[in-house]
């Protein structure tokens, strides 16, 4: 499930442009101011950094060894800060044979204790921030991209979930322990894609292949929903940065699917002992649902009044332009998400309504400071002993301290775009574009824009009497590209 294009950095080899058009020292600065702005910073304390160093190199670690098993990992290209490695099998022979799914998550309190100084810089952090040609991270690098990353041939503290499955993808039993995990591969999605068109690589890919689609089908009958939003990439090349619309390769929802499902496991366990950390976002408002249906009106979108909105978005096909116009519309019903923590009492709205279950985030450590403390819950729940006290103790606190962090990345990322978009703009001011319209306000006359190439979202300002059309193409005439202010403006040409 995705609410809005994912910001992702991709470097592109080859030789350097010497075309300055769009300058990275501007725009480096743009990202310095930014931070500045919202008061982040991607440097640590001496403090923190040193009591990293000494956490790398005295970790707890667990007395169980599953070395044994040949982990993977599935990461955009470059990343170092792996938090999950997985090895997929087959439950059994024949036809009617499960799956197995052993899927290790990074053990961030085998190097972080509660209270020492990374763990309360954590706190103040909240989440790693990703925007171009930069990483703010919630741990010192020598944790998140060392000592604790489930890089390739590195033997690691992990989580180990163990999820069994039937032969259609439904979830039977599910436990989770500490062991020593290895991964011999680590993959970009590109390279997994290859794999599994071409039948190599390991077992685990194709097992993947097969579970992946079953699992997008458990969502589609229980009522979930994902957008096909397509990622917006800033991709640096040489000194030049430019923006890139990409496709999901179909692996990264696969992948992503084994993510949902642990966080689906550990969801049910604490929901089932009544103490935890959900994930929630509340159910659509029926009048945003009826708004939805008179956009698609609009468009020109058939949406037979008995179909219910999570069947109509897998109609979708983001690669028309009335269709995008709709995905965009859609996202409208995926805002509210938050957390909510209870210990003894269940919370009154536990649910994700966008995945139609209970969700807890427990996969990503590295990067999301909530998941230590739900990992930590699960780790208890199944070895029949109490919960930390220290877990306890901040459970209370953390929904706003995860609500605040999610903010200042949101803004964070949504600051990025506006920076590039507006350096990759630079210059061009009077020049035309073919756009599509993908989103109109009550006056009709102002609204956003998507133009495919160079890749950016904008706003667009019609004349009175002139009002915009939803989901139809414009051409436009780039009126404003300010860098400093992050900000561009159309006018429909």
């Amino acid at each position: 499930m995705t609410s809005h294009p994912v910001v992702r950095v991709r470097p592109r080899l080859g030789e350097q442009s010497d075309d300055e058009s769009v300058p990275a020292r501007a725009l480096r600065a743009g990202v310095q101011a930014l931070q500045e702005e919202l008061g982040v910073q991607a440097a640590f304390p001496p403090e923190v950094t040193v009591a990293a160093e000494a956490a790398a190199a005295s970790p707890r670690l667990p007395s169980l060894d599953r070395t044994d098993l040949p982990f993977l990992t599935i990461d955009p290209e470059g990343a170092r800060d792996l938090d999950q490695a997985m090895h997929l099998a087959r439950d059994g022979e024949g036809p009617d044979a499960g799956f197995v799914v052993h899927y290790a998550i990074a053990d961030v309190a085998a190097f972080v204790r509660a209270g020492d100084a990374v763990d309360v810089e954590a706190h103040e952090r909240g989440e790693t921030l990703y925007g171009a040609d930069s990483k703010l991270p919630l741990h010192p690098p020598g944790l998140s991209e060392g000592a604790a990353s489930l890089l390739p041939d590195e033997v690691r503290p992990a989580l180990l979930w163990t999820i069994r499955m039937d032969a259609h993808g439904e979830r039977t039993d599910s436990h989770v322990e500490r062991a020593l995990v290895r991964s011999v591969v680590q993959l970009t999605y590109e390279e997994a894609h290859a794999h599994i068109e071409a039948g190599t690589g390991p077992e685990t890919l194709g097992v993947l292949a097969e579970l992946g689609p079953l699992r997008l089908q458990r969502e589609a009958s229980r009522g979930g929903v994902s957008l096909p939003l397509p990622e917006q990439e800033v991709v640096v090349d040489g000194r030049r940065w430019h923006l890139e619309h990409r496709a999901r390769l179909p692996v990264e929802d696969w992948n992503a699917q084994i993510s949902l499902l642990t966080g689906f496991a550990a969801a049910a366990m604490m929901v089932y002992a009544r103490v935890g950390l959900l994930r929630t976002l509340p159910p659509a408002d029926p009048a945003d649902v009826q708004r939805l249906h008179r956009t698609a009106r609009a468009l020109g979108i058939d949406w037979p009044a008995e179909m219910l909105y999570p069947d109509f978005v897998r109609t979708l096909d983001p690669a028309e332009p009335a269709h995008a116009a709709m995905v965009v519309a859609c996202t409208r019903l995926l805002r509210g998400s938050g957390y909510v923590a209870f210990d003894g009492e269940l919370p009154a709205q536990p649910m994700h309504a966008a995945l139609a279950t209970e969700y807890a985030h427990v996969t990503a450590p590295l990067r999301r400071l909530g998941d230590r403390y739900a990992g930590e819950i699960c780790l208890a729940l199944c070895a029949g002993t109490d919960v930390p006290g220290w877990v306890l103790d901040a459970l209370p606190g953390l929904p706003e301290t995860l609500k605040a962090s999610a903010r200042r990345a949101g803004q964070y990322e949504r600051g990025i775009l506006d920076l590039v978009e507006a350096g990759v703009l630079d210059g061009q001011v009077g020049s035309e574009f073919d756009a599509v319209v993908v989103e109109v306000d009550e006056s009709g006359t102002r609204g956003q824009i998507v133009i495919a190439e160079p890749a950016v979202e904008g706003r667009v300002q019609a004349p009175e009497g002139h009002p915009l059309t939803l989901g139809s193409d414009l051409r436009v005439r780039l009126v404003e590209a300010d860098v400093e202010q992050r900000r561009v403006r159309f006018e429909p040409a």
